[in-house]
């Protein structure tokens, strides 16, 4: 795992839900690198990854697609990251695009738009 990207993607998700989550998050949502369990690091840097290969794999064109095409595309790693880790998850952790809060919505597709800028910044 590469930690800085891993980091990357949780001090943008951490954003995002401070940004955009109705009232006081969950503990668990803004909790800072050192508590965040490794299953999750993992994951983050794992998505981070998936984010950048489909920016890179599309020449760039990945930037093209709308904001929520951007956030579905996250959303989508992350429950694959999910499955991955837990065999059988909670129905709210696995949930469809549709049914997530719209704060979980507007932060994934921050966390894309975050990669995305941190790709086109270091190239």
């Amino acid at each position: 795992m590469n930690e800085e990207s891993a980091r990357a993607f949780r001090e943008a998700w951490i954003a995002g839900v401070c940004k955009y989550y109705p009232g006081k998050p969950k503990p668990g949502y803004v909790a800072p690198w050192e508590e965040t369990p490794e299953w999750e690091r993992a994951s983050a840097g794992a998505v981070y990854d998936q984010v950048c290969a489909f920016i890179e794999t599309t020449d760039g064109a990945a930037t093209k697609l709308s904001r929520e095409q951007k956030g579905r595309f996250v959303a989508l790693c992350w429950v694959g990251q999910i499955f991955k880790h837990f065999p059988d998850p909670k129905p709210s952790y696995v949930a469809d695009w549709a049914d997530l809060p719209q704060w979980q919505r507007e932060t994934d597709a921050d966390v894309f738009e975050h990669i995305e800028r941190q790709l086109t910044t270091t190239q």
